[in-house]
């Protein structure tokens, strides 16, 4: 039988090229973040638990996206010698990430404090839910909780209706993983200045309620009610939603601005209905919905796309996670990309002059223990040792 070869590996590429960044193994937002820093060039070395090694195949690589484009050593941070492994990569290292509760990387002995001493100059990024102080910064929690707290939950949902959990994208990834990238990139430029580190306190409650700042403005200013469902970005508004097609599939429309609701009525054959044209009129709302329902169940998704797709009307299909990638405007912008044989996003946002690019597949925990602690400067005789004293796996 044929070898099989391993998946290919890429030069990092990037604006965050020659950054070295140390990610303590975690789940949801703190691998998401690891995984934009690496998208965008960064050397991110992923400490997993020695616990987790169990081996694999390098030529058929995880299907867990979140994990791309880093290497994995397995560290068992319950020996002495696996902490100073630990604290060796920091003096090499520009940040380190963490997303495990307050107080546990201190109680392990790579806290803060301990890898500043070891580098002034580290930038030490910590993702939690509720963040590193406050009543609630020990309590459990997850997504749900967080943007519930925050305010971000309420609004999402129909009139009448409880609210909808918006998967875990507002919280997790939006409010947390996205906003520890950001306080990573923003502290790392700030350290080329001061020559001095610091430590990012990214809690999710509080990215999620950040997200939340146009509706707060809208609120002041009387242009939102806390009322679910009868807004104008909330379901409330007719020319604003999402509606079923002849086919049972859907379609969403957006046209807010009064030329493109103009372009939704023409082309819905509803311009000389006289009751459309009291847009903005939102005791009108209901029964106008009524009527554009109606009209829109009278084709399938791909006749709407037809008539609709690429007008002002500001209308996409609703697609799902399996037909987005074939997209043809995604197709041609190669907004997805398939990496040992997982259909997945590609990095974003672009740059003209550095491009974004995966480096490698998902590792194995433990994949590349020998190989990167050697680039991380251990010489092959601390590794033997180290492996040895079952401080690395």
């Amino acid at each position: 039988m044929a070898d099989i070869a391993p998946p290919p590996i890429v030069a990092p590429t990037g604006p965050l090229a020659g950054i070295r960044i140390v990610e303590l193994a975690s789940i949801g937002p703190g691998p998401f973040a690891a995984m934009l820093l690496s998208d965008m060039g960064a050397d991110v070395l992923r400490v997993d638990r020695a616990q987790a090694v169990r081996g694999g195949d390098p030529s058929s690589p995880p299907a867990d996206v979140l994990n791309r484009g880093r290497r994995s050593i397995g560290v068992d941070l319950k020996t002495k010698a696996g902490v100073e492994v630990v604290l060796r990569l920091v003096e090499e290292a520009d940040a380190l990430i963490e997303g495990l509760r307050p107080g546990v990387t201190e109680r392990l002995g790579v806290g803060p404090d301990a890898c500043l001493e070891r580098n002034p100059r580290l930038v030490y990024g910590r993702m939690t839910g509720w963040g590193q102080d406050g009543p609630l910064a020990a309590a459990a929690g997850h997504d749900i909780n967080y943007i519930a707290l925050a305010g971000a939950l309420h609004p999402i949902g129909r009139a009448g209706q409880a609210p909808v959990p918006p998967l875990n994208m507002v919280g997790d990834f939006g409010g947390g993983a996205m906003f520890l990238a950001f306080g990573v990139a923003c502290a790392l430029l700030e350290a080329r200045t001061s020559g001095l580190g610091q430590v990012v306190d990214a809690a999710m409650v509080d990215g999620s309620a950040t997200l939340t700042a146009m509706f707060h403005g809208m609120r002041a200013r009387g242009g939102w009610t806390v009322e679910r469902g009868t807004n104008v970005l909330d379901t409330g508004a007719h020319f604003y939603d999402v509606y079923e097609t002849a086919d049972g599939e859907h379609v969403a429309i957006g046209s807010i601005e009064p030329q493109f609701y103009a372009e939704l009525l023409r082309l819905t054959g509803l311009a000389d209905d006289a009751d459309m044209q009291a847009q903005m009129a939102r005791s009108a709302w209901p029964a106008l919905r009524v009527k554009l329902a109606d009209v829109f169940r009278q084709r399938t998704r791909a006749e709407w796309v037809q008539v609709m797709e690429g007008t002002d009307v500001c209308f996409a299909p609703v697609l799902s996670l399996e037909e987005a990638p074939e997209h043809p405007h995604l197709v041609a912008r190669s907004t997805f990309t398939d990496v040992a044989g997982v259909v997945q996003p590609s990095p974003a946002p672009r740059f003209s002059r550095t491009p974004g690019a995966i480096s490698r597949p998902p590792s194995h925990a433990g994949q590349h223990t020998a190989e990167a602690l050697q680039d991380w400067g251990f010489t092959a005789d601390e590794v033997a040792s180290l492996r040895e004293a079952q401080a690395v796996r």
